[in-house]
């Protein structure tokens, strides 16, 4: 039975190839964790299909219990983060973090991109942690398994208060996005960047919009993602450019161009990631594939299991980010001499950079009890 909030957003069939406008899912695939499962059955039955509703954004709020994610992979520069939401409306299909929502008993599909959760007790959470006399201070990462700065930041502003927290505590932070909303704090970042407590990366998977447009849909257009760069590094905050993930003959061919597009507007540093498939991304990526580039298909799968030992996916330490074999290595060698003929800084050294020495606790007012708030309401003092 559907909720009356959600009429419309059936939830359709894995086999259904038909483009979503402006989603990146073509189906909303059923998670994992699911008990019943569902597939298409021609009844023998003559109709026309009647064409689904458009598929809605819809933003929860949520109460967290905590907020910072810690990690020991050795495959990433960062070991603290924080996601101030669940789910991303930018709906890029090769999202890792999409596998996520079946948890929660939703699906990594389309669900994925309009059912999402906001953690509107982020700040707090992120006060009461940074409090803590056992605290150590270290970077964090900030937005890293969904984007901090997709559309619904516009309203919530979580970002913006948890950057405020931050700020207050001379605490440094990295973040990473692909979207223009972050020049809206430049003026936070600009002066946290100024005590070497800030740092930025701008993703940017191919210069070509229209591939972009349905690869992640809701995200800012290439150039305008070039803009940004630009207004972040004259603001002196140091920039990268993450090139992630790169998909062979789709967004590879393109590698140096988005390199050579960011150091001109103003990158210092640069990243890569090949096309990670974990779990029900690898059959919603294949999807996505058949719908928008039917005549390649089967030669990108092909060539992304000759970077993953035959499989789709491999998620192995050392592995999982870059590949193997001969043409994870071509790639490599690729950024590897781009990054020298412009100039760049490899992946993450400026984020292990940052500053950790400036942070101080931050005030923590307790909360009053449920006496002392109805004693100062009277306007009686509480000893107790």
């Amino acid at each position: 039975m559907q909720d009356e909030e959600f009429e419309g957003q059936v939830m359709l069939p894995p086999q259904s190839l038909k483009a979503q406008k402006g989603r990146g899912a073509v189906s909303n695939l059923q998670g994992r964790y699911e008990v019943f499962g569902r597939e298409l059955y021609d009844d023998g039955w003559e109709r026309e299909e009647e064409e689904p509703k458009a598929w809605r954004t819809h933003v929860t709020d949520e109460t967290a219990k905590s907020i910072l994610t810690r990690n020991q992979s050795p495959d990433i520069p960062f070991n603290v983060s924080l996601n101030p939401y669940r789910g991303c409306e930018h709906g890029c299909i090769y999202c890792f973090a999409r596998p996520s929502h079946s948890y929660l008993g939703l699906s990594p599909g389309l669900d994925f991109e309009t059912r999402l959760f906001a953690k509107t007790n982020a700040p707090e959470l992120l006060s009461s942690e940074l409090a803590k006399a056992s605290y150590v201070p270290e970077p964090i990462a900030l937005g890293v398994n969904t984007d901090a700065y997709q559309p619904c930041e516009r309203q919530y502003r979580i970002t913006r208060r948890v950057l405020e927290v931050l700020q207050e505590c001379d605490h440094p932070v990295g973040l990473i996005t692909k979207s223009s909303l972050i020049e809206r704090d430049v003026d936070i970042l600009g002066a946290m960047a100024a005590k070497n407590l800030a740092a930025a990366s701008i993703t940017i998977t191919t210069l070509d919009s229209k591939i972009s447009r349905t690869l992640e849909p809701r995200a800012a257009a290439p150039s305008r993602r070039l803009r940004t760069v630009e207004t972040l590094a004259k603001a002196g905050i140091p920039v990268g450019v993450s090139i992630a993930p790169i998909i062979p003959f789709v967004t590879e061919p393109d590698i140096e161009k988005v390199m050579k597009a960011a150091r001109d507007a103003g990158a210092v540093m640069a990243s890569y990631v090949v096309l990670r498939l974990p779990w029900e991304v690898s059959p919603l990526f294949k999807e996505w594939l058949e719908a928008h580039f039917p005549d390649r298909a089967a030669r990108v799968m092909n060539r992304v299991r000759d970077m993953r030992g035959g499989k789709d996916y491999d998620a192995t330490f050392g592995n999982r980010m870059h590949g193997e074999g001969i043409w994870a290595d071509l790639i490599d060698q690729r950024i590897a001499k781009a990054t020298k003929r412009l100039g760049m800084l490899g992946r993450g050294t400026r984020f292990r950079q940052l500053d950790c020495t400036q942070f101080k606790r931050p005030l923590i007012v307790p909360a009053l009890s449920p006496r002392a708030k109805a004693a100062a309401a009277a306007g009686q003092m509480d000893l107790f």
